[in-house]
């Protein structure tokens, strides 16, 4: 009875270099994918979305009334303060990852936004975004939506404009998820069939 070849079990490190280039094949699917009417939109959000302006704007509106909206827009803003420094101050000093090469012949270089000088992994942009979406959502349900879609929009920006890999922006996606749980359960939040908040008990 012949032998039968032995399939090879794929390293670590194998299967990273595998995602890279996957990684790299998509952004460069969308670097040459002609898209005159995206291209100025989508470098406007994204530029918007610097410094999580869209966010706390929104922010702002929601605290003008009380209630459902104001505790919203609180847990909102402290999930973006969460994302925000695990990805600046975390991931980017962790992985170090460049940021996307942009040639000068670059076929659409008019979709553009300026190129940060920090690390490209995780998004920052995309993990704020998310974690703002992420926390309000559970306390006001109707915006779930419309921030969840605004969220997308945002990642998709950042790599529609060339600062971040396709890898970077679902990083920092799974980022802001998390940073926005992380709020939620901090702030003793126990979701619809719980009843919304639960008042934190002294301990003994």
């Amino acid at each position: 009875m012949l032998d039968r070849p032995q399939r090879q079990q794929p390293t670590p490190s194998a299967l990273l270099r595998d995602l890279a280039a996957l990684d790299q094949a998509l952004y460069e699917a969308v670097t040459v994918t002609r898209t005159p009417a995206l291209d100025y939109a989508l470098r406007r959000l994204s530029a918007a979305a610097d410094h999580s302006k869209i966010s706390f704007t929104i922010a702002g509106l929601l605290a003008l009334c009380p209630g459902r909206p104001r505790r919203a827009a609180a847990l909102g803003v402290a999930a973006i303060g969460v994302a925000s420094a695990s990805a600046n101050m975390l991931g980017k000093r962790l992985v170090r990852r460049p940021r996307p090469h942009r040639a000068e012949d670059s076929p659409f270089p008019g979709r553009h936004v300026p190129m940060p000088e920090s690390a490209s992994f995780p998004s920052g942009h995309t993990a704020s975004a998310v974690a703002f979406a992420a926390a309000v959502g559970p306390a006001l349900p109707v915006a779930t939506v419309p921030l969840g879609l605004l969220a997308c929009a945002v990642g998709y920006s950042r790599i529609h404009t060339g600062v971040h890999y396709p890898g970077d922006v679902v990083a920092g996606a799974v980022l802001g998820t998390g940073a926005a749980a992380a709020v939620l359960a901090a702030a003793g939040w126990q979701g619809r069939g719980g009843g919304g908040f639960r008042p934190s008990r002294p301990a003994g």
